[in-house]
């Protein structure tokens, strides 16, 4: 019986809160779209053209070795006293020589090529992005507003949950 009771009590609170909440169907009467600003974060190449150097070696003249071998010849002959003179300057016409090709040997920048050369640069846009919409309607002679993010068009009929509170 206990149960009986309980049962009919809660169907009658719930058919009493029917009774006071409605379900129902109002006129969107204006929609107002609202927008924001946004900073987008994009990306583009920014290029130039640069000389770029061209390295290449020195190439020893035969005039560059002959005038390495006299000057280390003559300085191994002033060196080379006695016996030896003929050896020292055999020596330091070798050294002269060999000292002419490594100097020749050296990388230089024999000339200048152009190339285009490109980074990518981040930058920021502002962009307008559509928020929500603002609409207006009516329902029962009785205007509201609420902000959506549903795209009505005037005439659309949208659903209401009208309640009456007792205080």
């Amino acid at each position: 019986m206990k149960t009986l009771l309980a049962t009919v009590a809660i169907l009658a609170c719930a058919t009493s809160l029917q009774a006071q909440a409605q379900i129902d169907y109002a006129t969107v009467i204006h929609v107002k779209p609202n927008y924001e600003n946004v900073e987008v974060q994009k990306y583009r190449n920014n290029c130039q053209i640069v000389d770029v150097p061209i390295y290449g070696a020195n190439q020893a003249s035969t005039g560059d070795t002959v005038f390495g071998a006299l000057i280390g010849g003559a300085l191994g002959n002033q060196v080379g006293g006695g016996k030896g003179k003929d050896a020292m300057t055999i020596l330091g016409a070798i050294v002269g020589a060999d000292v002419a090709n490594k100097r020749a040997g050296q990388s230089q920048i024999i000339g200048y090529q152009q190339e285009q050369q490109c980074n990518k640069v981040r930058f920021y846009e502002t962009q307008e992005r559509l928020k929500n919409y603002l609409i207006t309607y009516e329902w029962n002679g009785t205007q509201a507003t609420s902000y959506t993010q549903n795209q009505y068009r005037v005439g659309d009929r949208i659903t209401v949950s009208v309640s009456i509170q007792e205080y």
